[in-house]
């Protein structure tokens, strides 16, 4: 079958939210006079509740409880404050562009939220760009590398899972796209660069390096 839609991940794929996400709490580490176990930070990204709680871990090297909220309001304030820095990544832009000329449909496939993904897409001026958004809000169950969110956005498409490409940066997207049957395209950033991706189909260090049209006769044919 033809390809007829395009899925991207939103958090480190479209735009860089990740390296902002482990700056802040770098930050917040560093500070108290410790660093971010970069190993076990890893296992968060792409997915919600993974079993790594960087908090807990914070008050077990201290030996000391700390104050939870007001943490965590410092922490989604730093995220935000960098996180408004990044555009979209590089060769996005074209993608979209190219997908919208040849009458492919687009969604966003994410473990992150609605009110999220809406923030960015706002402060971009890109809320138009999508046929669909389909994000974990929150629920563990549903949330990469479970298939599910895949599954759901082929529904709201109509699509077979062999008329989409999926676009991920980590390996809990990676694995939720295979597992959904849809071919995958990795495409790491700063933060997942380091990471192992190799059970994509396809790796690239940016979309830059394939143009869409190459991108689909090598899938199509």
């Amino acid at each position: 079958m033809a390809i007829r839609g395009l899925l991207f991940d939103f958090d480190g794929l479209l735009i860089d939210t990740e390296t902002p996400s482990r700056l802040a709490y770098e930050e917040l580490y560093r500070e108290h006079g410790h660093e971010l176990p970069l190993d076990s930070w890893a296992t968060l990204v792409g997915t919600i509740g993974a079993e790594f709680d960087p908090d807990a871990h914070l008050e077990q090297l201290l030996g000391r409880p700390l104050d939870r909220e007001r943490m965590a309001q410092r922490l989604r304030a730093r995220e935000r404050e960098l996180c408004d820095l990044e555009d979209l990544r590089p060769g996005i832009e074209g993608y979209l562009a190219e997908a919208e000329r040849r009458g492919l449909k687009t969604a966003i496939v994410s473990s992150s939220t609605r009110e999220w993904i809406a923030r960015h897409l706002e402060r971009l001026d890109r809320v138009k760009d999508w046929d669909a958004i389909v994000a974990a809000d929150g629920d563990v169950e549903r949330a990469k590398p479970e298939p599910t969110l895949y599954l759901d956005a082929l529904l709201a498409l109509g699509l077979e899972a062999s008329e989409a490409i999926a676009f991920e940066d980590s390996l809990n997207g990676i694995r939720a796209a295979k597992a959904a049957g849809i071919f995958c395209v990795a495409v790491p950033n700063p933060i997942t660069e380091t990471f192992a991706l190799d059970e994509a189909d396809l790796l690239l260090g940016s979309l830059e390096e394939m143009p869409l049209e190459e991108l689909l006769e090598r899938v199509d044919g």
